[in-house]
């Protein structure tokens, strides 16, 4: 059968023509699917006051050294099996209680919050949540806050955490 040129089919009919179509159609697609997760769930990566973030860290500093000033040094043992935080104080602060946090540099939702109670005079003790004691091992930054006269101070220091290890915490 000779090919006439004068043989024409519609656009429409043609394999080729519909998966161009496809393509297009999928990437407009993609991108609006995606640019609707960017502007519904933003990412909070960057600090947009940098101001109140800038006395923050002041804050923060004046708590460290108000530490460095008393004396202060603690030792912590974290044991997963009992869930139980034990800490030794040394210094010229001995308060009622003290906040412990173990904060997870990745994972907010590993995040920990203790409050430990004076049970000697330089001994406090606090429990893990039951649903803490799996995940308390890996790397943290380990924050204990403590008050002296009305003054907050601060101990923080970075461990691998391991079950039954004593770190030791110095302004």
């Amino acid at each position: 059968m000779p090919f006439d040129s004068k043989t024409s089919s519609r656009w429409y009919t043609q394999f080729w023509a519909w998966f161009v179509i496809g393509i297009l159609a999928t990437s407009v697609l993609t991108g609006t699917t995606l640019l609707t997760l960017a502007l519904t769930h933003p990412e909070h990566l960057v600090v947009t006051n940098y101001y109140e973030v800038g006395k923050g860290i002041n804050r923060s500093l004046e708590r460290e050294q108000l530490a460095q000033r008393l004396g202060i040094r603690a030792q912590l043992v974290l044991d997963e099996q009992q869930g139980r935080a034990q800490l030794s104080l040394s210094g010229n602060s001995l308060p009622e209680q003290l906040r412990l946090n173990l904060i997870s540099p990745t994972q907010p939702e590993r995040d920990r919050r203790l409050v430990l109670q004076r049970t000697e005079q330089n001994q406090y003790q606090g429990y893990l949540p039951e649903s803490a004691t799996d995940s308390i091992r890996g790397r943290r930054f380990i924050e204990l806050l403590g008050q002296q006269q009305g003054q907050e101070w601060r101990l923080y220091a970075e461990h691998y955490l391991k079950s039954g290890q004593a770190l030791e915490l110095t302004p």
